[in-house]
């Protein structure tokens, strides 16, 4: 639709007008890129849990899952270093336990770069939401070979094709003590919606990873075309839901990812509940 002058005018969602800084938008992503449906998703679930621009923080590390956040949300966020954004959180959280926050990461961000803090988030079972977007392969920096690019992929660093494992966050973070563990694709907007809700909710670490359709780098060197519905094809075709694969052989299920919720503990306190009781007692005992 175009205004009397010839422009083209924007049609700005109630969501966006409410949580985002419409004069720095559209969003840095690129077309096709499913990290705006997963911020769709995410401020959705902000608005109906009532969290605003006042109470929530977003903390964010350095990829394109981060450019968004620090550019457009009209509250507090800090852009932290490369892979240190849980280093950053625990001593906010710690500090302002009042406060929801959300921590916007990339699989080269949470996986490479950040696992080392990623393992100790979980452990201490650091009281935030995380969303993990999974794209396969480092975006923003030119297509190099991530941790859970898949095997024999060809990416600009492996020209001949990646030779190792892919990494599986939904079992290192259920192993390292995470309270809540989901995986879904960009697509699964209801789910992607409902598992952030639980994860701001639960008290704990909270881990949500997110397949996410990557035109530009993972569909341009992984699987030769910039069609972001071939890629999301390929999600389908290589993910299978729980519930599903309970009646799956293993042979079926090789070289699938699983969706779904893995782990929801409500019953286990964190670091922070328990830093600010040992300030509560200590203050008692000077009283």
């Amino acid at each position: 639709m175009k205004n009397q002058g010839g422009d083209l005018e924007r049609t700005i969602h109630p969501l966006a007008a409410k949580y985002l800084r419409q004069e720095r938008m559209p969003h840095l992503a690129c077309p096709g890129c499913g990290i705006g449906q997963v911020v769709h998703s995410t401020l959705i679930a902000c608005d109906e849990l009532a969290l605003t621009p006042e109470n929530t923080v977003w903390v964010q590390g350095v990829g394109c899952s981060s450019r968004i956040t620090y550019t457009l949300w009209k509250g507090d966020n800090i852009d932290a270093h490369h892979g240190r954004i849980f280093a950053v959180a625990t001593g906010m959280k710690l500090s302002r336990p009042d406060l929801n926050f959300i921590c916007f990461t990339g699989d080269g961000d949470c996986m490479s770069i950040g696992g080392n803090h990623f393992l100790h988030a979980c452990r201490r079972n650091l009281d935030v939401t995380v969303i993990m977007f999974n794209n396969a392969i480092y975006g923003m920096t030119g297509g190099q070979v991530a941790p859970t690019t898949p095997m024999g992929a060809m990416t600009t660093t492996t020209p001949y094709g990646n030779i190792e494992d892919p990494m599986d966050s939904v079992k290192i973070a259920m192993a390292a003590g995470a309270s809540y563990v989901a995986r879904w694709r960009s697509t699964d907007f209801r789910q992607v919606v409902s598992s952030i809700k639980k994860g701001i909710q639960t008290k704990g670490f909270s881990f949500i990873e997110v397949l996410t359709q990557c035109p530009t780098q993972f569909g341009r060197y992984v699987l030769k075309t910039g069609d972001p519905l071939k890629i999301l094809q390929w999600h389908k075709d290589h993910t299978v839901t729980l519930k599903k694969a309970e009646k799956m052989t293993p042979e079926e299920l090789k070289d699938k990812m699983l969706i779904g919720e893995f782990a929801h503990t409500t019953d286990r306190t964190g670091v922070v509940e328990r830093y600010w009781d040992m300030i509560k007692k200590i203050q008692s005992e000077r009283a």
